[in-house]
């Protein structure tokens, strides 16, 4: 999972500024104002996460419509639906993260606006979810199953999991399959095959991208599992994550890309963190092109439990 609030990539404001920022000049006196500051909000997290090449769960969804051969209209309702809620999920994210991010000066000037507009932010995100809404009953009732796994999970997890070991790891396995999911339809039963293993990589994501925070999470007093468990416990869980990915592309989605799954547990993390996520990142994306790039010529999967359609 790519939010986790707590890695700091910007540099600090001086202390008053953070503990009482400046009111926006533009802030809205009327409704055009209140339109705007709501967009601005939205450009800017989805600007904000397009630049650290986040939104990784976008990329596959858009992927899994091309792999399963669906039409155009409605591969392109799915992917429009995946864009709208990852904006919902971030401005979720920024919304419920905006005072620990003006304590760490994480996006200095993005979040004092936020927090000079937190009820725009909030109402950006209720049109959002109207939206979302909105396509699934035009489109695919389904869809709203992806729409409120995602969105719920990742407002429980900013709000609540992020600071509890063991649920964070968990929260975000479970939100890398939500997310996607809006690009399975109920006649596509492959996919969901696929998307168990998008699960398996977005666990060992999260677990990378908190024992990247480690010592900055330690430092604010945010107890993830990789503060809990430390440098070595934490290799340890990421090794038996990559594993367990690896066994499960072996078994169900193919047996002949699994032991390039498997290769990234021979990364090493304890010292390289920032390294080892992208190496990790880079592996998992070839494995993925592999597989799905099988699964357009073949329409099967090709694990040893046998082919599914």
């Amino acid at each position: 999972m790519e939010f986790h609030a707590s890695h700091r990539d910007d540099e600090s404001e001086d202390d008053e500024a953070r503990v009482n920022p400046p009111r926006h000049p533009d802030l809205p006196r009327d409704a055009s104002g209140h339109l705007r500051a709501g967009l601005r909000i939205v450009a800017s997290v989805l600007v904000y996460r397009l630049v650290r090449l986040e939104m990784a769960n976008l990329v596959a969804a858009a992927s899994l419509v091309i792999a399963l051969r669906l039409s155009a209209a409605d591969a392109l309702v799915r992917v429009v639906f995946a864009f709208v809620l990852n904006v919902l999920a971030y401005t979720i994210n920024d919304y419920v993260d905006r005072d620990l991010d003006q304590k760490e000066g994480r996006a200095p000037e993005k979040t004092r606006f936020l927090i000079a507009h937190a009820r725009e932010a909030l109402w950006a995100q209720l049109v959002l979810a109207a939206v979302l809404v909105a396509i699934a009953l035009a489109h695919d009732p389904f869809l709203l199953v992806s729409g409120a796994l995602g969105a719920g999970l990742c407002w429980v997890y900013t709000a609540r999991w992020k600071a509890s070991p063991g649920a964070d790891v968990l929260a975000m396995t479970a939100w890398g399959a939500a997310m996607p999911l809006c690009a399975v339809p109920l006649d596509r039963p492959m996919g969901f095959v696929l998307i168990g293993q998008l699960a398996l990589f977005s666990m060992c994501f999260e677990i990378l991208q908190v024992m990247r925070d480690r010592e900055s999470d330690a430092a604010i007093g945010v107890r993830t599992t990789a503060v809990a468990l430390g440098a070595e416990g934490s290799e340890r869980l990421l090794r038996g994550a990559v594993v367990l990915a690896g066994v499960y592309a072996a078994l169900f989605v193919h047996v002949t890309l699994s032991p390039l799954v498997l290769l990234a547990a021979l990364v090493p993390t304890r010292r390289r963190t920032e390294r080892a996520w992208h190496m990790v990142r880079f592996i998992f994306g070839l494995a993925w092109l592999g597989m799905l790039t099988a699964v357009y010529l073949t329409g099967t999967l090709e694990g040893w439990v046998g082919p599914a359609r």
